[in-house]
This record gives C-alpha cells, sequence and structure tokens, in this order.
C-alpha cells in the first residue's frame, strides 16, 4: 500500500514542472530498488513484478488524477503554482543530499556536483534544439524517440522536456500524443520498452560500483534544473502576490520534506505526543485550552 501511495507522488512529480518523478523515487527510498527490478527484470520475475506493480498503479493514477488539476492551475494561478512546485523542489534538496551521501562522501564529490550543475546550466539554458526539429519521422527516428523519453525518466535530474527539445524530438513527442499517431507511438512504444531496460541496467551496473558518483553527478543535474521552474511571471515585488507566493513555497518546502520521509516523521509525531503524555504535559495544555 505504501507503494502505491508513493507511486501516485512520483506520478505527481512526473507531471509538476521542475520535478522529476525519478529524482523522488530517490527521495523516497525507491529509486536504486526500482532500477535494480527493472535491470534485473528476468532474473526474480515474479519479486519484480510484485514490487514494481503498485508503483507503476500509483503513477498511472497520479498522473491521471493530478494532470488536469496541474494543467487548471498553471492555466489561473501560474505564480502561485510555480512557487508551490519551488518550494517542493527545494524540500527535496536535503533527501536527496543524504542519499548521495549515504554511503560515504568527500570532497572530490563537491566537484562532481558543481561540474555536473554546470554542465547541466549550460545544456538546459539553450533556447533552441542542438538537431533540427523532426516533424515527419522514420522509423529509425521514431524508436530513437521512445529510447530517449526512456533515458530522461529514468537518469534523476533530467528535465525530459529540455533533452527532448534539444534533441529536435519535443514537437514530435507531443503531436504524436495528441494526435494519438499509432505510426510513431508504436515504434516508439518499442523504443520506450528497449530504453527503458538497457538505461536502468546500465544505471544498476554504476549505481552499483560507483554509488556516490553517479548520484553525485545526478544531484548537480538536478540542482541545474531548479531555475527553471520559474518564468518571466513569477517576479517578485512588494505586494501581495508576491507575500502570498512566498508562504505558498514555504508551505510547499514543509510538505516534500515531510514526504520525503513520511513513516518516520509519523512516528516521530506519534513519539513527541506519548512523551508529552507521559510526562503529564498534555492534561496541562488541556486544563489551559479549557
Amino acid at each position: 500500500m505504501y507503494n502505491f501511495l508513493k507511486g501516485i507522488i512520483v506520478g505527481i512529480g512526473g507531471i509538476a514542472p521542475g520535478l522529476s518523478g525519478s529524482v523522488l523515487l530517490v527521495i523516497l527510498g525507491l529509486y536504486q530498488k526500482t532500477i535494480t527490478a527493472i535491470g534485473t527484470l528476468f532474473k526474480n520475475f515474479k519479486k519484480n513484478v510484485l514490487f514494481l506493480l503498485p508503483l507503476v498503479l500509483g503513477f498511472v493514477v497520479g498522473v491521471i488524477l493530478f494532470s488536469k488539476v496541474v494543467d487548471y492551475l498553471l492555466g489561473n494561478f501560474e505564480m502561485y503554482t510555480r512557487y508551490a512546485f519551488l518550494g517542493l523542489v527545494l524540500g527535496t534538496i536535503p533527501l536527496f543530499y543524504k542519499e548521495v551521501k549515504k554511503e560515504g562522501f568527500s570532497k572530490k564529490y563537491y566537484i562532481a556536483i558543481i561540474i555536473a550543475a554546470i554542465c547541466g546550466i549550460i545544456l538546459f539554458s539553450f533556447n533552441k534544439g542542438l538537431f533540427p526539429v523532426i516533424t515527419n519521422p522514420n522509423i529509425f527516428q521514431s524508436v530513437f524517440l521512445g529510447v530517449a523519453v526512456a533515458g530522461s525518466s529514468i537518469v534523476p535530474g533530467v528535465d525530459s522536456a529540455v533533452i527532448l527539445s534539444s534533441l529536435g524530438l519535443y514537437e514530435l513527442y507531443v503531436s504524436s500524443i495528441a494526435d494519438f499517431n499509432l505510426s510513431v507511438l508504436l515504434p516508439a512504444g518499442v523504443g520506450l520498452v528497449i530504453g527503458v531496460l538497457v538505461i536502468s541496467f546500465i544505471m544498476n551496473k554504476l549505481i552499483s560500483k560507483f554509488y556516490t558518483m553517479t548520484f553525485s553527478i545526478i544531484f548537480g543535474l538536478f540542482l541545474s534544473i531548479i531555475p527553471n521552474v520559474l518564468n518571466s511571471s513569477c517576479a517578485l515585488g512588494f505586494n501581495a502576490n508576491s507575500v502570498i507566493s512566498i508562504i505558498i513555497a514555504i508551505i510547499g518546502f514543509g510538505i516534500s520534506f515531510f514526504l520525503g520521509d513520511i513513516k518516520g516523521n509519523i512516528e516521530r509525531i506519534k513519539t513527541f505526543f506519548n512523551k508529552i503524555k507521559k510526562t503529564g504535559e498534555f492534561d496541562k495544555v488541556k486544563k489551559i485550552s479549557d
């Protein structure tokens, strides 16, 4: 049940600007398990499917339930919504950083984070694609579209829209889904499956052998996409909208930080109230309130 609920959270991350489903998997402590399950899918098929199924179902539910909500909020309350997402993203940083340091850390990894962040900023700052826009793809290009979607979705900290735009594939990706163009979607689906299996296998190997370096690079890329959460409509000033936006960002930060260790935080809250009860402070508070 917990994995299903976490899958819903990951699904929300998949549609929210600046957030990433794969980053949320890292924060929720499921990324390595998920990559391992996909990368070794056929080695222990039943166990891997039982782990992945509630996660995937939750992801689908999250996307379906919240895609229209996010679209409506961005259309009608863009500034507030983007600051909410900014808070949610910032709230994941301490938890993500904790994951990076989980298996040991030294100064050289700070260099890796900085270099990755700089490379990410340079890459994600391109306004035009590195390649011509593809509108009438051949089979190979359609398959490659699926592989590109898989790669940008699986690697945390990589903005799918930016990567696809840089490859000249974003317009094709959006239009083929909107028009339900099977001549593009079917080979892209094949590429997606191939990409998920191959890239998950590679990521699994990298994490197994170079855990801290791999996650340091991923963390740097993640930091580089944070400025893209806000746009020109989000400029702050001395007005009520700016104050409300900052408050919303703070609330978003708190929610994100809490959800990152939801089980642990619930236990801490229970422990806190149990301590108050034992010391009699709860009764004192109750008498004062009465």
